[in-house]
């Protein structure tokens, strides 16, 4: 390894209110090669870079956007890719993607991002600290294309664990579909929003990584056959697409499901209104007119009736009763009341 292996240095930045993002740039040195990692860059930074490896302008303000759609630009002696990702938040949910930017070339490896990548930020911190000589000698001791390889391969790697956790949200959501005393469509529409970010990130990394494959090619040493490890990241890639489309159709069955259970659970509630107010009807209509000050048989005026002094009370109660019960039995004749 080269004398200083390591070298590393941060940069505070002109900062808003509030803004506690730092830019940090660490710089590590392989016997072949160079990576430098930009977190959270300032465009002096980005410049500096292009000015030493001769970046395309273009492509420094790709790479200063913090959204950009994914791309490859190949040149004569480097190539530039963008990528997404999903960042890594203790909170539950993906509030957005993450953008890569990749300069890639036979000597030098250079990654710009906001440094909301955790696992790639692990990785730079693992090869600084040299807490894995092993592993590190294993990535800086031959070309730049095992090294890209790597960062890929942990990335696709962590997309693959938040799929996992997609299927584990998927079994507990299935217990409250069928749970008429909760209430999940919420929770639905927010697992679907999260599965549909997620195609959209990983639908096109499998496109752009097929690219970077077919592009490494021209930087590879002879021997060196980086194909078959960027065909296990695809492959990856595959088991990712595979597990949200499979849960993009679990969740349509639960929406649809939450919703004719919603709607059978409304249905009943209306039908046991709609009951109750039309045996209500006769006992209305005849309160209403025994509440006239008029005289009618039965009336208030009725005196020593047969049943009392509260024979007018009796024969109305009846004489709402009767109909109810006609009405209840015709209903549960024609099935519209159940047993």
């Amino acid at each position: 390894m080269k004398k200083g292996f390591i070298s590393s240095r941060l940069r505070s930045g002109k900062k808003s209110i509030g803004d506690s993002l730092q830019r940090k740039i660490e710089t590590i040195e392989g016997t072949r090669f160079s990576w430098i990692d930009v977190q959270n860059p300032d465009r002096t930074d980005v410049e500096e870079l292009a000015k030493k490896y001769h970046f395309n302008s273009l492509n420094i303000e790709d790479c200063m956007t913090k959204f950009e759609l994914p791309k490859l630009d190949s040149y004569s002696d480097h190539f530039f890719v963008i990528l997404h990702f999903p960042p890594i938040s203790p909170k539950v949910g993906i509030t957005k993607n993450s953008q890569l930017s990749i300069f890639f070339g036979k000597n030098f490896l250079v990654t710009v991002h906001q440094g909301d990548l955790k696992p790639l930020v692990d990785l730079v911190d693992l090869c600084k600290t040299n807490s894995e000589p092993s592993r590190k000698e294993r990535l800086f001791g031959k070309s730049s294309g095992l090294l890209l390889h790597e960062i890929i391969d942990v990335l696709v790697d962590d997309l693959l664990h938040t799929s996992r956790r997609i299927i584990a949200n998927l079994d507990e959501m299935e217990d409250g579909v069928f749970d008429e005393t909760k209430s999940v469509a919420r929770s639905i529409a927010l697992l679907r929003r999260e599965i549909n970010k997620l195609r959209r990130i990983a639908n096109p990394l499998k496109r752009f990584v097929l690219e970077m494959a077919n592009n490494i090619k021209r930087f590879s040493d002879e021997g060196e056959n980086l194909g078959l490890l960027f065909d296990d990241v695809i492959d990856h890639i595959d088991k990712v697409i595979e597990t949200l489309e499979e849960s993009r159709e679990t969740m349509e069955i639960y929406k649809d499901t939450d919703f004719v259970l919603s709607t059978e659970k409304t249905n009943k509630v209306l039908a046991v209104l709609t009951i109750i107010f039309t045996l209500a009807i006769p006992a209305t209509v005849i309160g209403t007119f025994y509440g006239m000050n008029i005289h009618l048989p039965g009336g208030i005026d009725l005196e020593g009736g047969i049943l009392g002094p509260y024979t007018s009370f009796i024969v109305i109660i009846i004489a709402s009763a009767i109909p109810v019960v006609l009405m209840y039995s015709y209903f549960r004749k024609l099935g519209w009341v159940s047993g």
